[in-house]
């Protein structure tokens, strides 16, 4: 299966000169740990970096740096990790393992942002398949007592 199909298509963006009090207005409207930047090439919002929740507390607030002098190019994450939304799921996980990241963009073939693929979201989906596996392993005996009856 491919990455672009477990990929969660609505994802916050903003660019390098936004103030990081906005970026931290989006992320608690939209309920996100992060926001992908982007830099628009024609019609296309290509990632080049990220910022999370966790950047601003740790580079930022407990550096008791000044919000206002400082933009999300100053802090984000440059060093960006995509995947091409036609990659497999399973090379995605593993290279998100590889990296240690927690979040990676999804992109298309002229590296525009699709989406974006965080663990959290892996997880849920991966509880949800384990749980219907559990319940039709538990379902044998029931099946088993109906045809001796």
């Amino acid at each position: 299966m491919s990455t672009g199909e477990f990929c969660t298509r609505e994802v916050v963006i903003t660019e390098k000169g936004t103030s990081i009090l906005e970026v931290a207005q989006l992320m608690r409207t939209y309920h996100v740990g992060d926001v992908i930047v982007v830099e628009r090439r024609g019609e296309q919002a290509v990632p080049v970096g990220i910022l999370t929740d966790r950047d601003i507390v740790v580079e930022l607030i407990a550096q008791e740096v000044d919000l206002a002098s400082v933009t999300v190019g100053d802090v984000m994450s440059y060093d960006l990790l995509s995947v091409r939304e036609d990659e497999g799921i399973w090379e995605s996980l593993l290279l998100m393992c590889d990296r240690g990241v927690r979040r990676i963009p999804v992109v298309n073939e002229a590296g525009g942002l699709e989406g974006i693929l965080a663990l959290d979201d892996m997880i849920e989906l991966l509880a949800e398949e384990l749980s219907l596996l559990a319940r039709i392993a538990g379902r044998g005996p029931d099946r088993e007592r109906n045809k001796l009856a």
